[in-house]
């Protein structure tokens, strides 16, 4: 497939949801770059943050942490000026990378493209809690915590972020071109649509 025909592609997703895995299936097949965590570590380092430090922050799910209070209590249009900072920095990174065909997940990047007028293909991909325990378990992230416990809580973190900066709901299936359930159509699978998509785009 041509990489002139290929629009921006980003994706949004529930926790254990597959989404880096389908991200990483689509560079491959596509030979495009995909951006996550080092996308991450770029836009802290560009807003001044310290990385290890927001990571560690981010996954603390003390409720005595103060930049996950922030995070969790803020509404749209209201939230802390050292968020907003990171949130500005990611919206440029996004935008300078979107010059060229790739795939970004995350961080309300279908809505930083949109709102710029880009050419974005959007996806979702999302199932029930309880289906998604079996993927949580290999990320080996919840500590002691009960998984399906902890999948509800990262589903809101990141729900929270995007409806901070976007007044929307990351579910809203309206956001999306194409939504998926990941516990019924697997990663491979899921990449072929996608890829079935693209080619008669």
């Amino acid at each position: 497939m041509s990489e002139k025909r290929l629009p921006v592609i980003t994706i949004n997703r529930q926790y254990a949801a597959y989404g880096r895995t389908v991200a990483a299936l689509l560079s491959e097949r596509l030979g495009i770059m995909y951006y996550d965590k080092d996308f991450v570590r770029k836009t802290v380092e560009e807003s001044g943050f310290d990385f290890d430090e927001v990571v560690s922050r981010g996954e603390d799910m003390t409720s005595g942490n103060k930049f996950l209070n922030d995070f969790m209590n803020a509404t749209v249009g209201n939230y802390p000026d050292y968020l907003r900072k990171l949130y500005v920095a990611e919206r440029e990174v996004i935008l300078e990378l979107a010059k060229e065909p790739c795939i970004i997940v995350g961080r309300c990047a279908n809505h930083v493209l949109r709102e710029k007028n880009v050419p974005v293909f959007s996806i979702f991909l999302y199932g029930p809690a309880d289906k998604r325990v079996g993927r949580a378990s290999e990320l080996a992230e919840n500590g002691q915590e009960d998984l399906v416990k902890y999948i509800k809580k990262r589903d809101t973190m990141r729900n929270n972020f995007y409806k901070t900066f976007t007044g929307k709901e990351m579910t809203d299936c309206s956001n999306y071109n194409l939504c998926l359930d990941t516990t019924v159509i697997g990663p491979n699978e899921c990449a072929d649509i996608i890829c079935g998509i693209l080619e008669k785009m």
